[in-house]
């Protein structure tokens, strides 16, 4: 009896693994106080992000390059830009538990690599 080889052929698997081009990450976060009435400034809003991060990561956590591009005073919803840095600035934020001695907490609303992607959220969309 003879036997026959077969050889079998390996799976030809290829992972692709795309890097993001972007440098930047956008945030779209809101700030939920507990004293509804008090309002802040974009730059008050900017010194308390700063705040937070000096507090958990120290000086070094101080010089996160961010950005506040747009922020709504009524709503106290803000736009942020952040350079390599988004884990860092995710943490801070949502370890953030009190402004001026009242709780306070950020919800981060979306997330994106991209600025255009947060124009719009698919989670608001009604169709007529």
């Amino acid at each position: 009896m003879k036997q026959v080889e077969e050889k079998e052929e390996a799976s030809v698997y290829q992972r692709v693994v795309l890097k993001n081009a972007s440098p930047y990450h956008y945030l779209k976060v809101r700030l939920v106080l507990e004293d509804e009435s008090t309002r802040l400034s974009a730059v008050e809003l900017k010194y308390f992000i700063i705040t937070g991060l000096k507090s958990l990561y120290g000086e070094v956590g101080a010089a996160v390059n961010f950005d506040v591009l747009k922020y709504d005073e009524d709503t106290l919803t803000a736009l942020l830009r952040v350079y390599s840095s988004l884990v860092k600035l995710w943490s801070s934020l949502t370890l953030l538990g009190s402004y001026q001695n009242k709780a306070c907490a950020f919800r981060v609303l979306q997330v994106s690599p991209f600025l255009l992607a947060l124009t719009g959220n698919s989670r608001d969309l009604h169709l007529d």
